[in-house]
């Protein structure tokens, strides 16, 4: 029973993010199976970071332990945001490349929310059964944190992916920032997350940072929705 219990706080921001983004797109809802279909793709995500972020460490490009400054900062990029955005990016990519419902800018977000989230409903489950007898408290820290950070890194793929198909003119470092937008975003989130558990004395003031960041974070994914909302209705 307890073990039903860990899943279900682990899978319950995930479906409750999902569906926030599913009622965002109300002109034209993607079929239910395509998102299925975007969501188990983000699931296989997880595992191909792993592939790409463990030689990485294996060769000291990161630290396993980050102790200083820019340990962390190493280990938060090399050993999370570009390993696993640029696997949600292959499976953003596999998934829309002859997609015939992929139709509008919103489509690009939507989708690529449904993977991150994929990615991050594989990850919660694994924090949380590791963690299984603190599991209530490390499953509302990311359902306040961690789950709406993939859900935002998510918008920003999906926001210049879509430019990216629409406006093939567009110019080139929009193509270039639907890998790189979430990279920083992610990286500079975990950096800042690494960096408190390494310098305790002037842990308060980089709390309010990472708070600040987060909610500009959410600020700015809700306006990259509003535009590509617009943008459809022109």
């Amino acid at each position: 029973m307890n073990n039903y219990i860990i899943l279900l706080t682990a899978l319950l921001p995930i479906a409750i993010l999902i569906y926030y983004i599913y009622n965002k797109d109300k002109k034209s809802p993607e079929p239910t199976g395509q998102l299925v279909k975007a969501f188990l793709f983000g699931t296989l995500s997880a595992p191909l970071s792993l592939c790409m972020s463990t030689p990485l460490g294996l060769i000291g490009v990161y630290p396993a332990e980050a102790t200083s400054v820019f340990g962390s900062v190493s280990a938060a990029f090399f050993g999370a945001a570009i390993p696993e955005e640029t696997a949600k990016f292959l499976m953003l990519w596999l998934l829309l490349r002859k997609n015939p419902y992929f139709d509008e800018k919103m489509d690009g977000i939507v989708y690529a929310v449904c993977v991150s989230l994929g990615f991050a409903a594989l990850e919660n489950i694994m924090y949380l059964f590791t963690n299984a007898e603190a599991y209530l408290s490390v499953g509302i820290a990311r359902a306040i944190f961690a789950v709406p950070g993939h859900f935002c890194f998510g918008i920003l793929m999906g926001y210049y992916y879509s430019l990216a198909k629409f406006y093939p003119k567009t110019p080139t470092k929009n193509k270039v920032l639907i890998l790189v937008a979430p990279i920083i975003a992610h990286g500079l989130y975990d950096s800042i997350l690494f960096i408190i558990n390494v310098t305790p004395s002037i842990s308060g003031i980089l709390l309010i940072v990472f708070l600040v960041f987060c909610h500009k974070m959410w600020k700015y994914g809700s306006k990259s929705i509003q535009e590509h909302l617009k943008r459809d209705i022109c």
